[in-house]
């Protein structure tokens, strides 16, 4: 039960920290992608995923 609990918690703050890290990134790289980078705007973009993603794969930690 302690380690659902646990593991809740640190699911929420995940969460947060992907919600963080996507909503600044994005502020950042669409003007971005959409100007200047316009060449390489689908890499930015995809990057913000890639990262959202490997960040929700450290969760695994909490299960050992």
């Amino acid at each position: 039960m302690v380690k659902i609990i646990t593991l809740s918690r640190a699911s929420y703050r995940k969460m947060v920290q992907n919600l963080v890290w996507a909503a600044g990134y994005n502020l950042i790289a669409l003007p971005l992608a959409a100007g200047v980078l316009a060449p390489v705007g689908a890499v930015l973009m995809s990057l913000s995923t890639i990262i959202v993603a490997i960040n929700a794969q450290l969760l695994r930690r909490e299960l050992i």
